[in-house]
């Protein structure tokens, strides 16, 4: 009966990723070219692929740190922003932008626009899906650049690899301390959670799921379950039969997911530095209150927005400096997984 039961969920989730995939391919007509610069980028270049409304307070930072880590080429999608994002990414040259006004939340949070682009460009390529607010890091990664890393993991046969998004927030309330838009977030939000997290393996798609920190403490200590989830899979070597089916927290097919080991040697990992909470995230959450874009059931999140528009302080005294990412690594939080 279990094999059964295997055959039937394999082929029900290969149906699922076809009709993903079909959904991704019809809403290719919601994005405009602005600049689509692809014709120019190398074969073997790394992408990076995002979905941005209003980012100015995050951008420079953002593009520069992943710049640095060796992405060669950024693909973003700009949902309607008004901050001057639009003039300041069509002025990058490493940048290719789509525009599109449609709903953010009816793309699936943006996840169908850019499955669509990664259709067209990223198959063959490795391929690096975050948002605005995420910092990618990981094991030396201010020694060997991402190059270095996917031709590793092109060698382990790793298609994929995995990061825990680790919220960083101040010591005092959240909308009260000074930034500027070119200064790393990271000297404004210096401190994260180092233990609370509960993992499970979801059976269906076999990925991890991830729960805790301080917005679980925080907002949704009541009941823990709504926290949101912290487990993403955002680096994979691209092909334009797989899709993203939650954010980029599972994909099919599944075994992209497997980015854990179950023999009792630990795989590659790395970090989502998640710079959600710099000082902006008050007036933020007004908007995203008010615009119902951000969650699928928004009517649950209501107290949610609520209590960050009230400008909470999230650091406690079991709060931890963030100093790099072999500090990560001694707290369990990312792995090297061989990767010396």
């Amino acid at each position: 009966m279990a094999a059964a039961s295997d055959l039937w969920a394999a082929y029900s989730l290969r149906w699922r990723r076809r009709g993903l995939l079909a959904r991704s391919f019809a809403r290719h007509r919601h994005l405009t070219p602005i600049f689509d610069r692809m014709a120019d980028v190398a074969k073997d270049a790394i992408l990076c692929f995002s979905t941005i409304r209003n980012e100015m307070g995050r951008l420079p930072h953002f593009l520069d740190h992943h710049r640095a880590l060796g992405v060669d080429h950024f693909l973003m999608v700009d949902n309607a922003s008004d901050d001057g994002t639009m003039d300041f990414l069509t002025a990058q040259r490493d940048v290719s932008v789509w525009s599109t006004s449609h709903s953010y939340k009816a793309s699936r949070f943006g996840v169908d626009w850019l499955t669509a682009l990664m259709m067209r460009h990223g198959h063959g390529r490795w391929c690096l899906t975050l948002d605005a607010d995420e910092l990618f890091v990981y094991a030396h990664h201010d020694l060997r650049d991402l190059h270095a890393l996917t031709d590793w993991l092109d060698i382990t046969d790793r298609p994929s690899m995995g990061a825990l998004m680790l919220d960083l927030y101040p010591r005092g309330p959240l909308g009260r301390t000074g930034s500027k838009t070119e200064t790393d977030p990271i000297s404004t939000i210096p401190y994260f959670d180092a233990g609370n997290y509960v993992m499970i393996r979801q059976p269906r798609l076999e990925n991890l799921w991830v729960q805790g920190g301080p917005r679980a403490r925080t907002f949704f200590h009541a009941d823990p379950r709504r926290a949101p989830t912290l487990s993403k899979v955002p680096l994979v070597r691209w092909n334009r039969r797989y899709a993203y089916v939650s954010s980029t927290h599972s994909l099919l097919p599944r075994g992209l997911n497997h980015v854990y080991r179950t023999d009792g040697v630990e795989a590659p990992t790395g970090v989502l530095l998640h710079t959600k909470f710099l000082p902006e995230i008050v007036s933020k959450s007004v908007e995203e209150k008010r615009r119902r874009q951000h969650f699928e059931n928004s009517d649950l999140y209501e107290g949610y927005y609520d209590a960050l528009i009230d400008d909470p302080i999230l650091w406690c005294d079991r709060s931890t400096r963030y100093h790099g990412w072999r500090q990560l690594e001694a707290l369990g939080l990312m792995s090297r997984g061989g990767w010396d």
